[in-house]
C-alpha cells in the first residue's frame, strides 16, 4: 500500500506515468530530480503518511523509490 500511494504522488509531482515507477526508479537517473525536487517531495510524503520530519541524514540514503518506501515503512 506504501508502494502504489507513494506512485501516485510521484506521478504527479514529475508529470508522469504511475506504470513507469518501479522500486528501482532513480530520482536522479530515471526522473531527473535535483536535490530541491526530493526535498519538495519528502514534505509531501510527511504529510501524506503523517510522519515526523524527515532529517538530512535520513535524504542522504535515499536513491531510488525503494528507499522512500523503506524509510516510510520504518516509520509508519
Amino acid at each position: 500500500m506504501v508502494f502504489e500511494k507513494l506512485s501516485k504522488l510521484i506521478a504527479e509531482h514529475f508529470g508522469i506515468s504511475t506504470d513507469a515507477i518501479t522500486m528501482d526508479t532513480s530520482f536522479v537517473e530515471d526522473l531527473n530530480a535535483d536535490s530541491i525536487d526530493v526535498v519538495d517531495l519528502m514534505l509531501e510524503v510527511e504529510s501524506l503518511f503523517n510522519l515526523d520530519e524527515i532529517n538530512e541524514d535520513d535524504l542522504q540514503n535515499v536513491r531510488t523509490i525503494g528507499d522512500v518506501v523503506n524509510l516510510i515503512s520504518e516509520r509508519l
